[in-house]
């Protein structure tokens, strides 16, 4: 797993975060990857379906799992536009991904390194964390989503 071409999964990622933000959820959105092979890509859900788990994160280990008929999802890397909270860190280890890229960080309740770091928990440094992937992007989308649904 060395070619990697971050920017053009984190670019699919965006995508999915944009359909997020056209139904009014929060534009996160995340695609998984193993092998250079695209196994899935996913959006909150959230709001539309009123389940806790919704999170892009869940979403997308969900589909890619059902997918190869596997819960574990080795050698895959995880591309989300949002640095993940707690309960996607939990399922992201629990899946065996081995590589997780993300746009911005989230300082409420990010879990890789805003508040919970990662590598410090025991068993878990082999998960390969890199950030600020296409961030400006992420960000900008973030920022204008919530610019408009704090003002309504």
């Amino acid at each position: 797993m060395t070619d990697h071409n971050d920017a053009h999964w984190m670019n699919l990622a965006l995508e999915e975060a944009r359909k997020a933000a056209s139904l009014g959820e929060v534009p996160v959105g995340a695609v998984l990857v193993q092998h250079n092979t695209l196994l899935a890509q996913a959006h909150n859900t959230r709001e539309t379906t009123h389940h806790i788990s919704g999170h892009a994160e869940i979403q997308v280990l969900e589909k890619a799992s059902g997918g190869i008929q596997s819960w574990r999802l080795p050698e895959s890397t995880l591309y989300v536009t949002v640095e993940p909270c707690l309960m996607c860190v939990g399922a992201i280890l629990q899946a065996r991904v081995q590589r997780i890229v993300f746009g911005v960080r989230e300082p409420k309740t990010g879990s890789l390194v805003s508040n919970l770091q990662l590598q410090k928990i025991p068993n878990t440094s082999k998960v390969e964390i890199i950030e600020g992937i296409l961030s400006s992007e992420c960000q900008s989308l973030m920022k204008s989503f919530f610019g408009v649904h704090r003002e309504s």
